[in-house]
């Protein structure tokens, strides 16, 4: 009874050693990476079992050929252990960065309904019920002159069309999220898209007195949906336009790059927060310090539909200041 407890103690002995110096080295390395975590894991593990194992060893008084044949018989369990381990480790480790970025994205979406929630309730009620009051004065017969009944139409016409718009966001921005968008892949123009957009964009432009300015060449072709593809560029307009001042320039151009091809749409609009820069595409985000839109601005989604339908199409879309503004650009798979 007396051998095996003292071959227990020696191994616990032995362990505990190893153990507390693993403990020691993972304190030093808890800023480090999970995979860095479990690999400093399974070396104190197994060594703590190779300690034991060679201390109990050599408390026997084992000759030196069955000393070596114990060793290497541990070396050869202990590079097992440890290539299993850091395999499946990496493995682990993966899953979990995986788990936690999916945990984190589903934070910001929740926080990202919540705030759209908010901010739809508010631009609809708000609109809404000015329409109600409009609509009761006519009914009632409170507005009688033709001029002012002819504005009442006029305001009736404009939160109608706001309304119908931002609904059309909101349903193109579900189609996104929940996957529904089927993408028609054609060889796209970009010069035609491009075109049709500022045609669509010009009135609103020429109401700030926005001067839209188009590159003259370099237009490539694109591999895309094209009805999706002037929905990005006329989205990126409209956001440059209502974000920039009176009788500033919103320029556009494109270009090939050896993998693809890029567009970018340029402002006066006196630059985006640096905080700002990495939300300007969430949804219902609204800057508020250097970007304040005009009255009647959109619901915060055309720069989360950008995003949505550039991603569809395997490209990526991102912003960064410029001297007196900001550039927005996508790059897309060329054709």
């Amino acid at each position: 009874m007396k051998d095996p407890l003292l071959i227990a103690l020696y191994a616990l002995a032995a362990g505990t050693v190893v153990g507390a110096a693993g403990a020691t080295v993972l304190r030093l390395l808890r800023g480090r990476s999970i995979l860095t975590h479990i690999v400093v894991l399974l070396a104190v593990t197994v060594l703590a079992v190779v300690a034991g194992v060679s201390t109990v060893a050599w408390a026997m008084f084992l000759s030196a050929h069955d000393m070596r044949v114990v060793l290497l018989t541990v070396a050869a369990a202990a590079l097992v252990s440890l290539g299993v381990g850091v395999v499946f480790g990496r493995r682990l480790a993966a899953s979990a960065v995986w788990a936690q970025q999916a945990r984190d994205r589903e934070r910001r979406l929740e926080a990202g309904r919540r705030e759209l929630v908010a901010w739809v309730s508010h631009d609809l009620r708000t609109p809404l019920a000015g329409m109600r009051a409009m609509a009761e004065a006519l009914e009632d017969g409170v507005v009688a002159d033709p001029e002012t009944v002819a504005e009442y139409h006029r305001r009736l016409r404009v939160e109608t069309g706001r309304m119908t718009r931002l609904v059309d966001d909101l349903f193109e921005l579900s189609r996104i999220n929940a996957g529904a968008l089927r993408l028609v892949p054609t060889t796209v123009p970009l010069r035609e898209v491009v075109s049709d957009a500022i045609a669509g964009v010009a009135p609103l432009a020429a109401g700030k007195k926005i001067t839209l300015v188009a590159a003259e060449s370099g237009w490539p072709a694109v591999r895309g949906s094209e009805r999706e593809l002037a929905r990005v560029v006329t989205n990126l307009l409209i956001n440059s336009v209502r974000y920039t001042p009176a009788d500033g320039t919103v320029h556009i151009d494109a270009g090939r790059e050896r993998d693809g091809v890029w567009l970018a749409v340029s402002d006066t609009c006196g630059g985006i927060p640096v905080d700002d820069l990495d939300r300007v595409f969430d949804i219902a985000f609204r800057g508020e310090r250097a970007r304040t839109p005009e009255s009647g601005a959109g619901g915060g989604l055309g720069l989360a539909i950008v995003r949505g339908l550039v991603e569809a199409h395997g490209g990526q879309v991102g912003v960064r200041n410029t001297g007196g503004g900001c550039r927005f650009e996508v790059r897309l798979p060329a054709a």
